[in-house]
């Protein structure tokens, strides 16, 4: 596998429970912050002409340790698997200041491309798939 894509963050007070650790549905916020971060390096356009349109169809968080208020994190991201319509996307949080081993999350999403109009699921198109399929785990590697 290549390197997984990355990106640094702050944890926010409003995103903090009264112990000050990271309620948990701002975990798929924080999914979705990296994705599109993500996604918008690698070069899919999901605005203007020509715009994509995934669907999350998939959500699993695996929590490890908890993420607290003022904290840095590196979200991490790389593509999984490229299926005819879907895409799948592992994501990893990390703790920003205590090294690479400081794991407290992992985020596996799986979208789904659509026709906006119908909400039925369609192809990926081939620059997409050439774009993520950079990033793609490989099992051979």
């Amino acid at each position: 596998m290549t390197q997984p894509f990355r990106h640094r963050f702050r944890v926010r007070y409003a995103e903090v429970d009264p112990q000050s650790v990271v309620f948990n549905s701002r975990y798929l916020e924080y999914a979705d912050f990296i994705i599109t971060e993500y996604w918008r390096e690698a070069g899919p356009h999901f605005t203007g002409e020509g715009a994509l349109e995934f669907h999350v169809v998939k959500a699993v968080v695996e929590f490890e340790r908890p993420i607290r208020a003022d904290e840095w994190v590196e979200g991490r991201a790389w593509t999984t698997r490229i299926g005819n319509s879907s895409i799948d996307t592992r994501i990893e949080l990390h703790g920003a200041t205590a090294g690479e081993d400081d794991r407290r999350a992992m985020i596996d999403l799986v979208h789904v491309h659509v026709d906006l109009e119908s909400g039925r699921p369609i192809s990926i198109p081939f620059a997409v798939r050439a774009a993520l399929g950079e990033q793609l785990e490989r099992a051979d590697g």
